[in-house]
């Protein structure tokens, strides 16, 4: 029986070529658009999922109190991590890790930079990976080693034998190679190609430093660990240490949210990446869905075809059970066919789908979860589709289709017009936020940064370069490849070092404030295009040693009225204030400007920012630059990054996230079309007479064509009146996750309505034209 309702299926299918291909088509991009989606979420729920102490893994977080204002700091004192491991028994294992930057590794001519950390002893008890030479037990238990990333050993060994050979780091000091791992997966939240342990004068001298946090600390549990225990004890810990410490409470982030709930709001964890993770997954469904309902539209338009089909079907036997079986057999068959193409069409679509996510997403093809969940999407989609056309067209009463008298009437098509408007507040939805999605980043990228960006460069400096660093300026000023050159300590895209104010005359008890510090050498304002609203910046003379600039923010913050000439005090240290700048961003554009305190440093910062000559082009002015620093740094390559690019690279996320809401967005419409103007097709082959007499009465293609659109522009405006306020809500809210956001305009949704109206109508004149171009006779014969 089953065979004998696919061999039908399979003949209808024939039969019916433009529908089939119509519905098969839509299945097609629905269903691959849903694989490409769930591939994604998978790979992003699946983060460090690779590790087998996944669930025993915690990360030592702190949220910093100041003033009401809480700060969440995942940097903590080095003796942390060794002080849990040996009192606390629910404590597996702790270890420390700190990255210091990218750093320059070589052998023989090779000269390469790699981005590393310093771990502890415990690295390798607590995280695993894969080991392709060497010993996790031995690998970094003794100073002077380092464990290599397979690529970084091709990059320097090619296929020679690592093990035992000698690297240099930063042309300071040599590091025999003691093992070798597989790289690290894309979905990891650790990013480094080359591991070493800390050196025995570093621990000496960071073991006592209790107040000083510049570490990331980490802790495997017993399974089954009270965790509220351990951040009490946690806490008491440091209290003992730093008894001063008021601000900080401690506590142990579980590894399960590294990646998907990584956002804190005043000190609560307010979800992150999972909210993305969660749109996707609602977005496949609904592209699938959207399909799902082309396929119903148009087998119910089609009802008077299939009609007599049915009545003699019944006058023959055939139960209403038997009928929707064979109904849904045609849908499943139609299904398979749409998934066959959706699996040539991933292949197809991966790589460059994979360079748009930046992952590594491959059709997991031998694992049965794979297969078990094709099936899931083959039945749901399938049934889903079938359902509804099956069960209305097998309740036919026999009598009457034979008779020819059965007609759609308004209860037929008010399923149809429902399902058609669903369509359209999807579509619309989906389109009106990828709108103001683009239009949040482009108000944030285009906000003022308070300095110039344009032709900015960060390089970042060697100890060779601090050394020659007065020679390398004066030859790129004298050569005209520069206008001006400063040294900061960080880039300023991405000042991280955060610090309670200092103390000041008149400062309330009350008074805590978190600050940004930043140090700077002479030029600074001049190269960056900073203004200075109060006094002077830095001239480099021997006074400037205790002269601190304050930025807008921290004047306000601290409450000060005469600013300049002011002392601001680190312990025994004292500064004098001798300037005050405008803002600038210099962390996340979606969060409030901090306070931003600077001082002057000619030592050895680690930054030199320069700004290009305006009278070069970009290449030359580049390429001039290198020779200089090449010249008086010969050990290190030429490496920099212009500001705007380190700018714009805070948006990746967001604008990720709106390229593939964009895409699938254009897709569901592309859904909607093909279904549109299928229905607009079976519409107007159904009204054909009608449409004949019309046109032998004298009516133009201008009515056609109106009578035609009347009924789908009045569900399209029906549409549009349930999604505005709905978008508005939906879309105000994710706003508020931003601290400097736009304000939502009526526009998106003019633009929305109007391009889908616009589509609307042309669908319809396409269909039309094609019968209006007939003769009405054709039409209007008889059989």
């Amino acid at each position: 029986m089953i065979k004998n309702y696919f061999k039908i299926a399979w003949r209808n299918l024939f039969r019916n070529k433009g529908f089939s291909l119509i519905n098969i088509f839509g299945l097609t991009i629905g269903i691959t658009s849903t694989i490409l989606i769930s591939l994604w979420v998978q790979d992003e729920l699946n983060f460090d999922k690779d590790q087998k102490n996944y669930h025993n893994i915690y990360q030592v977080v702190a949220n910093r109190n100041f003033n009401n204002q809480v700060f969440t700091d995942y940097n903590m004192a080095f003796p942390l991590a060794a002080s849990l491991e040996e009192g606390y028994p629910e404590i597996k294992n702790a270890a420390v890790i700190s990255g210091f930057g990218p750093s320059v590794l070589s052998f023989n001519n090779k000269k390469i930079k790699k981005n590393g950390l310093s771990v502890s002893n415990h690295f390798f008890d607590i995280f695993s990976f894969t080991f392709i030479r060497g010993n996790p037990q031995t690998a970094i238990r003794d100073e002077g080693s380092i464990v290599l990333t397979e690529s970084g050993v091709k990059a320097f060994f090619g296929n020679e034998d690592p093990i035992n050979k000698f690297i240099r780091i930063d042309n300071k000091r040599d590091v025999k190679v003691t093992a070798i791992i597989a790289d690290l997966p894309i979905n990891s939240s650790f990013s480094f190609e080359y591991l070493e342990p800390y050196t025995a004068e570093f621990i000496k001298s960071a073991m006592p430093e209790w107040q000083n946090s510049f570490s990331y600390v980490y802790v495997q549990t017993l399974p089954g660990a009270d965790i509220k225990k351990i951040d009490k004890n946690i806490n008491a810990l440091i209290k003992k240490h730093v008894p001063g410490d008021n601000v900080s409470t401690y506590f142990s982030f579980p590894m399960s949210k590294w990646h998907l709930e990584s956002d804190f709001k005043d000190g609560v964890n307010n979800g992150g990446m999972i909210d993305y993770v969660k749109l996707f997954a609602i977005i496949a469904i609904i592209i699938l869905v959207i399909a799902c309902i082309n396929f119903m539209n148009l087998s119910t338009a089609r009802s008077e075809k299939k009609a007599k089909e049915v009545g003699v079907r019944k006058t023959l036997g055939s139960n209403k059970k038997q009928l929707i079986f064979q109904f849904l057999s045609e849908s499943l068959l139609i299904t398979v066919l749409a998934f066959i193409i959706s699996i040539a069409a991933v292949y197809l679509l991966l790589p460059s789908f994979n360079l748009l996510v930046n992952k590594r997403l491959s059709l997991p093809v031998y694992e049965p979860i794979f297969w078990i969940a094709s099936i899931l999407i083959i039945l749901f989609t399938g049934f889903v589709s079938g359902s509804y056309p099956a069960i209305y067209l097998s309740s036919f009463n026999p009598v009457t289709v034979l008779k020819g008298t059965i007609l759609a009437g308004k209860k037929a098509l008010m399923p149809r017009r429902v399902l058609v408007t669903g369509q359209f507040i999807i579509s619309i939805l989906l389109i009106s936020a990828t709108i103001i999605v683009y239009q949040q980043i482009q108000y944030l990228k285009n906000k003022p940064k308070g300095y110039n960006s344009e032709n900015l460069v960060f390089i970042p400096a060697s100890p060779d370069f601090n050394k020659n660093y007065k020679i390398i300026k004066q030859e790129l000023l004298k050569n005209g490849y520069a206008d001006a050159v400063t040294r900061t300590s960080s880039p300023l895209t991405d000042i991280t070092w955060n610090s309670p104010a200092p103390e000041w005359e008149g400062k309330s008890k009350n008074d805590e404030i978190l600050v940004s510090l930043l140090t700077a050498d002479v030029d600074f304002t001049k190269t960056i295009h900073l203004k200075i609203l109060q006094g002077k910046e830095f001239s480099g003379m021997p006074s400037d040693s205790s002269a601190m600039i304050l930025n807008k923010t921290a004047v306000k913050a601290m409450g000060l009225k005469n600013p300049i000439g002011m002392q601001m005090r680190y312990g025994k240290n004292s500064f004098t204030v001798i300037g005050v700048v405008d803002d600038m961003i210099t962390e996340s554009p979606y969060k409030a400007i901090k306070p931003l305190l600077i001082f002057y440093n000619d030592g050895s910062p680690d930054y030199i920012t320069l700004r290009l000559s305006a009278s070069l082009s970009i290449s030359q002015a580049l390429k001039s630059i290198e020779a200089v620093c090449s010249k008086y740094n010969p050990a290190y390559p030429f490496e920099y990054q212009f500001a705007s690019e380190a700018y714009n690279n805070k948006f990746m996320a967001e604008e990720l996230i709106g390229k593939l809401t964009n895409i699938f967005a254009g897709l569901a419409i592309f859904i909607c079309c093909i279904g549109l103007a299928g229905l607009t097709a079976f519409t107007i082959e159904k009204r054909s007479k009608e449409l004949g007499i019309r046109k032998v009465l004298g009516a133009t293609l201008k009515n056609l064509v109106f009578l035609i659109s009347n009924e789908f522009i009045k569900l399209v405006i029906i549409a549009l009146t349930i999604t505005i306020p709905l978008s508005w809500i939906l879309m105000n809210k994710w706003l508020k996750n931003y601290e400097y956001r736009i304000n939502i305009s009526v526009w998106p949704f003019i633009i929305v309505g109007i391009s889908i109206l616009g589509l609307t109508l042309l669908i319809v004149l396409f269909n039309t034209l094609k019968t209006a171009s007939k003769n009405p006779i054709k039409s209007l014969r008889t059989e």
